[in-house]
């Protein structure tokens, strides 16, 4: 069954044109530590705020059946929060996974 479409104004991860889409808030201290584990490993990516954003995060639920940021897309592929990225990150997995695009 394909993902439904994102609300009016919010980009879906297939529509970004990074291999990297991390949906965030701005209070979330797993967010920034996402973004900074990204940007410390210079890998290309778009922060999407969802902050307030009610309609955002009722489709992040529906798409990832998570209702926790940071939202981490490799690909336009649901990979899970900042745990599982730092867990892909020290498995070598995200390498491969963004070779792979």
């Amino acid at each position: 069954m394909a993902p439904p479409p994102a609300p009016p104004g919010l980009p879906a991860p297939a529509d970004v044109a990074a291999p990297v889409v991390v949906y965030t808030t701005r209070w979330c201290g797993y967010c920034h530590a996402a973004l900074a584990l990204l940007r410390d490993r210079d890998i290309e990516h778009v922060e999407i705020d969802v902050s307030g954003n009610h309609d955002a995060r009722r489709w992040m639920r529906e798409v990832t059946r998570q209702s926790t940021v940071p939202q981490v897309f490799v690909g336009g592929r649901s990979i899970g929060g900042y745990t599982e990225l730092a867990a892909l990150d020290r498995s070598g997995e995200l390498d491969r996974m963004l070779a792979s695009l």
